[in-house]
C-alpha cells in the first residue's frame, strides 16, 4: 500500500475524523482573533471576512460530526 492511500485511508477513520475536528477548531482561535481586530479597528470588511470563516468553521464541523455518526460506534464522545 502506498503512502498516499494511507494517508486518504487516515483521513476516511474515525481517528482522522477526530484529527481533523481539532485542527478545523483551532483555526477557528485565529478567526476569533481576527474578528476581535476588526471589532477594535472597526473595520467592517475584516469583520465580514471573520464572519464567513466562522460560518465555513462552523459547517466543516457539522460535517466531520456527522461522518463520526456514520461510524455508528457507541462512542462515549457522541452519546
Amino acid at each position: 500500500m502506498s503512502a498516499l492511500s494511507k494517508a486518504k485511508g487516515f483521513k476516511k477513520s474515525k481517528s482522522g475524523t477526530y484529527l481533523s475536528i481539532a485542527t478545523t477548531a483551532f483555526g477557528a482561535i485565529s478567526v476569533i482573533k481576527q474578528a476581535k481586530r476588526a471589532r477594535s479597528e472597526q473595520d467592517t470588511l475584516q469583520l465580514v471576512d471573520a464572519v464567513v470563516s466562522a460560518a465555513a468553521i462552523v459547517t466543516g464541523l457539522a460535517i466531520l460530526y456527522r461522518e463520526l455518526k456514520r461510524f455508528g460506534d457507541d462512542d462515549v464522545l457522541l452519546g
